[in-house]
């Protein structure tokens, strides 16, 4: 069976009401990958680590593969059984729904787990209040020009505006980006957390923040991996679950990530 790690963040923050924290789990790139009979394994250390709420940053499924849909269902919806979960797309979801032939399956696939409960930030936010406080995710959709290789275009704060407006002046601003390459604009958008993935950790990854090649063919990218933090904002980007086309990891093991957010600054 394949394995991954559990990697932990510890957030302090003056935004909670009270003493309690509160634990975020974050899964990206799965990309249809399974950690024993239908994801189990995967399900269980999710449910160990006892998160407030599960975030999902995209590419659950692989585009060139259809059966990574019905392989993640399944999963996504036990999940969906026993916490909140919150999706936002990666461009292995996107690229599926506008391709004619995959659209059919693709929407299947969002109306089951829509049924199950799950959440899409298609562009939009959606308010929860964990443990007395406010919490606003959000999920931003980039169009397919922004995954494009090797040079896609920049994002200026007010493309980002345009597409999910400014953020809340109340609570918890979550944002859930799957593509880190425009890091400086999320930062600047005003999320007091962001999380990020697609890059797979660089595939090659050296530090903890540092790995070798985008999926843009970007050698040692930025906001490549790990954490980062600009004042008081901080994001997170998952090195992911899975892999596609050439599945190959070097010091880079595949990661289950729980964010949890504790009371001081």
């Amino acid at each position: 069976m394949k394995t991954f790690k559990t990697k932990n963040y510890y957030i302090p923050t003056k935004k909670l009401k009270g003493k309690h924290s509160v634990k975020l789990a974050f899964l990206s790139d799965l990309h249809g990958l399974m950690f024993g009979k239908e994801n189990e394994e995967l399900l269980r250390r999710i449910i160990l680590g006892a998160p407030d709420a599960v975030l999902i940053g995209g590419d659950m499924a692989y585009s060139s593969n259809e059966d990574t849909l019905e392989m993640t269902t399944g999963f996504l919806c036990r999940l969906a059984e026993k916490l909140p979960v919150y999706y936002a797309l990666g461009n292995h979801e996107s690229r599926m729904m506008a391709d004619p032939e995959m659209q059919e399956k693709y929407f299947k696939f969002e109306d089951l787990l829509s049924e199950a409960g799950i959440c899409f930030l298609h562009n939009r936010h959606v308010s929860m209040k964990i443990h007395g406080t406010d919490f606003v995710f959000y999920g931003l959709e980039l169009p397919m020009e922004f995954y494009r290789k090797p040079k896609p275009p920049s994002l200026s704060l007010r493309e980002m505006e345009a597409l999910i407006g400014p953020p809340s002046k109340e609570g918890i601003q979550v944002l859930l980006a799957h593509n880190p390459r425009y890091g400086n604009t999320y930062f600047s958008w005003g999320a007091d957390l962001i999380f990020s993935g697609h890059y797979h950790g660089g595939v090659v990854r050296f530090t903890e923040n540092r790995g070798l090649i985008s999926p843009h063919f970007q050698l040692f990218p930025g906001f490549c991996c790990g954490e980062y933090r600009r004042g008081k904002s901080h994001m997170i980007v998952s090195a992911g679950l899975g892999e596609h086309t050439i599945p190959v990891r070097i010091h880079n093991p595949r990661e289950l990530v729980f964010a949890e957010l504790l009371t001081g600054e």
